[in-house]
């Protein structure tokens, strides 16, 4: 099979096909070779790799991931789209193509079937609208994954680098860094789809952690705690702890703030993943 990834071949199979793209799927398919290869670079793809591609598209990534990795799962949702990779993929006999949607999946049970059990890198060009919980089902659900490296839009992937007291740093920034080290690997512009997409991209690596960034008593406390901070961001953090849902009154939040040595005045967003560790594990032991 042709290259996908040239412009021309890419045409010639969406008519052959007569596929409509979908809007409502965030539908755009890479054309540029250059952005293709630091993708697979940035992912750092060998032979021993097994790959989980969530949304292959007609198949343009997943050719070359093909040759780089041992094995490649494909998950994709659009039933229009199998016939399609049925043709370019028909060749790659380390490809399986898998018709569901992957939030939901069953990730652990998918990865102990068909890739023998052992940790995969997840490499994905994501359709913008589902790209936080994508991502976050992953690192949520804590599967054996050691590396992300997904093609999403500009100011998301902003957001998941941004450090404290920054214009994007917010909940968003706090749970990725939670559970990864993020590093972008290069700007896309928006000529490079076939159809264009209305945002610019960015190519972001997160590398996972082994363990959190930090070690707290309750996890799920730690996140509504990030929450109800960012929830308002222009309120205090005294009166946004307190009128967040958290379930504890203003004379609790002014003790849990006064132990960890916070200042009740600051804002969520001047506040380190640690601060945020030492606030939910003091208001912890209140609950």
């Amino acid at each position: 099979m042709d290259r996908l990834v040239s412009p021309k071949v890419t045409k010639e199979i969406v008519n052959k096909y007569g596929f409509r793209f979908s809007k409502s799927l965030g539908q755009n398919f890479l054309i540029d070779e250059n952005i293709l290869y630091k993708i697979i670079d940035g992912a750092e793809v060998n032979k021993e790799d097994m790959v989980i591609e969530v949304g292959p598209g007609i198949g343009t990534l997943t050719q070359a991931l093909a040759e780089e990795a041992n094995k490649v799962i494909a998950i994709e949702i659009d039933k229009n789209l199998l016939p399609i990779l049925s043709e370019t993929l028909g060749d790659k006999d380390n490809v399986e193509i898998v018709n569901e949607d992957v939030l939901k999946l069953n990730l652990h049970k998918l990865i102990e079937e068909k890739c023998e059990g052992k940790p995969v890198k997840v490499i994905a060009n994501l359709p913008y609208y589902v790209t936080t919980p994508i991502i976050m089902k992953f690192l949520e659900e804590k599967v054996p994954v050691k590396n992300i490296v997904v093609m999403i839009q500009k100011e998301v992937a902003d957001r998941m680098q941004a450090k404290p007291r920054s214009k994007d740093y917010g909940s968003l920034s706090v749970a990725v860094q939670y559970y990864c080290e993020p590093h972008i690997i290069t700007k896309v512009p928006r000529s490079v789809f076939i159809p264009q997409p209305n945002v610019e991209s960015t190519v972001i690596r997160l590398t996972v952690r082994d363990e959190p960034k930090v070690k707290v008593k309750d996890e799920k406390l730690l996140f509504a705690v990030v929450r109800a901070a960012f929830g308002k961001r222009r309120k205090t953090l005294l009166n946004a702890l307190t009128n967040s849902g958290l379930g504890v009154d203003k004379e609790i939040i002014k003790k849990v703030l006064e132990e960890s040595g916070i200042e009740g005045n600051r804002r969520g967003e001047t506040l380190t993943i640690e601060e945020f560790a030492k606030l939910s594990d003091i208001l912890y032991d209140y609950k």
